[in-house]
């Protein structure tokens, strides 16, 4: 399957690569894994901000998940590696939520399924998908990504 044709075919443009806000790299190949670095929420050239349960709502939170998808597949692709990517291994989802907040797996759905929707059955993967008090610059959610990559 072409990457690019496929992309296009869901009519999905990926968003430009977002630059590391700290002291790290976007994207690290290692042993045919690119370990990509959590990627936040940027919808329509903004960061989308606040807790879930508080200030958004699990629909909210999914979008917001799916958006940092994209940018996972953004650092792929400035990385070279997106033609590359053999299967999605596993997503951290980090979710900033209320104490009582409990649907982290429903947000995360948003990132899994557009990995799915994009790579088939190559983007089932292995999830974590946790609530915590705070995220970088406020993030709503941040996810990370193990993706195995052909000839790496």
């Amino acid at each position: 399957m072409n990457i690019h044709a496929r992309l296009e075919e869901l009519g999905i443009d990926l968003p430009e690569a977002a630059a590391p806000v700290a002291s790290y790299v976007p994207v690290v190949v290692a042993g045919g894994f690119a370990h990509v670095s959590g990627q936040l929420p940027f919808i329509d050239g903004k960061l989308v901000t606040g807790k879930l349960g508080i200030h958004h709502d699990t629909d909210s939170g999914m979008k917001a998940a799916r958006a940092c998808g994209l940018m996972i597949l953004a650092q792929l692709k400035e990385a070279g590696l997106l033609d590359k990517v053999e299967r999605v291994v596993k997503l951290g989802v980090f979710v900033n939520c209320a104490l009582d907040f409990t649907k982290q797996p429903k947000v995360a759905n948003g990132a899994s399924d557009l990995m799915v929707e994009v790579f088939g059955d190559k983007g089932r993967h292995a999830r974590a998908a946790v609530g915590v008090p705070a995220l970088p610059l406020d993030a709503v959610v941040e996810v990370d990504a193990v993706i195995a990559i052909k000839d790496a």
